[in-house]
């Protein structure tokens, strides 16, 4: 029997001199490891499962570690950690002792910066390109961004810093869900393809050296050349975009499981001088049918059976009874609203959802956004319950002091996931909303230890006189009842 691919990659430059053929068996062997490791150890698998063709991509292009590659949230880098010369250890992936789920420079020297929070690479990366060119370094650095991690206001800030500096710079749209502009087709493809080939961009330049050469009339055609080309490209896309209005090259959208046509981007893209973004589109758990039917459901997922994709379900959890008790509450009262922060199977909310849709509030990954959001309810006559993990909440601290407190408004905080949370690691143990919330005025914490305790708790919270109330409840099921 062949010996597998990935029993040889110690490092990626074992990558480097295998065809694109090779690179597809690879990318397969990679995603049946991924399945395999997650349905034992339970972990992130439509994430990892959608971005395996990408990663090889990227460790064929560029040097790691020389080259810096960022992973956003960094629920997405099994693969990444499998070509780092981690694949032997990968059966002991978010165990004691073992491998983390996230990056961590302090685990690899590959792992260009540790994650575990949205929407932190584009600003952590650029911050690596200017500490570069301080250092006369002209290695790359690549930040790797999804759709969803795009929807928080810090990539926005990095996007915005990073785009009006002119510096080169390489940002990477994992889009697994749609593309920016509508139907853009094949032609808008085969356009790609013509800016991003090298020998289009060779000639670009060539003819753009030549013009401005020409006596007399030389800058005018290099004016009307680029400006032909805008007029194309306008045409076609019938705006620009909004990468392009912050300063970005940008060139997409590509296939993000085609390997030869992202090593053909890629090298584009270091060979282009300014910030450049590349837009990939790929596939929430491509490869393993279950996880493609239910992305969702296994974006972060428990143990589970390969062949028939069923996780041991056990008991209600305490999540499950904040959403199914809001439910109860929002019926007799329409004064209640449920906020998240792209989070609502997570906490629960997915009932609220389809029974109060005008009532409920997805504001994406914006922690901050939605505790300030949730004050203009509260000074609109409304009653907010935010829904939100311990370790995400840390964002919105500022906006609970300056939005909450300060004006004395009525919301509620529902803390998921508050204490220790076990196999996700450092980055998501809830261990902070108590000493950072005691220090905030007007703030009452309630800490029910059982079901019936945190039903009853949530109501009282809900129609208390003070002004922020927190329930904070942890992970998993009911472990006490008296």
């Amino acid at each position: 029997m062949e010996d597998k691919l990935l029993e040889k990659i110690e490092s990626p430059q074992d990558i480097k001199n295998l065809s694109v053929k090779e690179l597809e068996n690879l990318s397969d062997e990679i995603r049946q490891e991924i399945v395999s490791v997650v349905s034992k150890n339970g972990g992130h698998l439509s994430p990892n499962l959608g971005i395996v063709e990408l990663t090889v991509a990227l460790h064929k292009v560029f040097d790691s570690p020389k080259d810096k590659i960022v992973f956003d949230v960094g629920h997405q880098c099994y693969a990444h950690k499998m070509l780092t010369g981690r694949y032997k250890q990968m059966d002991t992936l978010r165990k004691e002792g073992g491998l983390s789920g996230f990056p961590s420079h302090l685990e690899n020297p590959n792992d260009a910066f540790g994650a575990g929070h949205s929407s932190t690479s584009i600003s952590a990366a650029y911050g690596l390109q200017c500490a570069n060119i301080l250092n006369d370094d002209d290695s790359y650095v690549v930040a790797v961004i999804g759709d969803g991690a795009l929807s928080g206001g810090l990539a926005f800030e990095g996007l915005n810093n990073a785009g009006r500096s002119k510096k080169n710079f390489i940002v990477v749209l994992n889009d697994n869900k749609m593309s920016i502009s509508k139907n853009v087709g094949s032609m808008a493809r085969y356009l790609t393809s013509i800016r991003v080939n090298p020998s289009y961009l060779n000639t670009k330049s060539k003819v753009e050296r030549f013009l401005t050469k020409v006596p007399v009339i030389g800058k005018g055609l290099l004016g009307f050349f680029r400006g032909l080309k805008n007029f194309i490209k306008r045409r076609v896309f019938k705006s620009r975009t909004i990468f392009e209005d912050m300063g970005f090259y940008y060139y997409g959208p590509f296939d993000g499981h085609n390997i030869g046509e992202l090593i053909t981007a890629l090298n584009a893209a270091k060979r282009k001088k300014g910030p450049v973004l590349i837009h990939a589109v790929t596939t929430k758990g491509k490869g393993y049918e279950f996880a493609e039917k239910n992305p969702k459901g296994f974006h972060g997922t428990a143990p589970f059976d390969v062949d028939t994709g069923l996780t041991n379900g056990g008991s209600k959890s305490y999540s499950d009874v904040f959403g199914e008790t809001l439910c109860q509450i929002a019926e007799k009262d329409e004064k209640i609203c449920a906020i998240t922060a792209a989070m609502q199977l997570g906490t629960g909310l997915s009932s609220f959802a389809q029974k109060y849709k005008s009532r409920f509030f997805d504001v994406g990954i914006a922690e901050e956004h939605a505790v300030t959001f949730g004050c203009g309810l509260a000074m609109g006559g409304m009653i907010p319950v935010f829904a939100v993990y311990s370790t995400f909440l840390q964002r919105s601290y500022d906006q609970i002091i300056h939005d909450a407190s300060i004006q004395k408004l009525h919301i509620i905080l529902a803390i998921d996931r508050a204490g220790i949370v076990g196999e996700d690691g450092k980055t998501h143990q809830g261990l902070f909303d108590t000493s950072f919330l005691n220090n905030i005025p007007n703030v009452t914490i309630l800490c029910p230890s059982y079901f019936d305790e945190l039903r009853f708790m949530l109501k009282n919270a809900i129609y208390n006189e003070s002004e922020i109330v927190a329930v904070r409840y942890p992970r998993g099921r009911e472990l006490y009842k008296p």
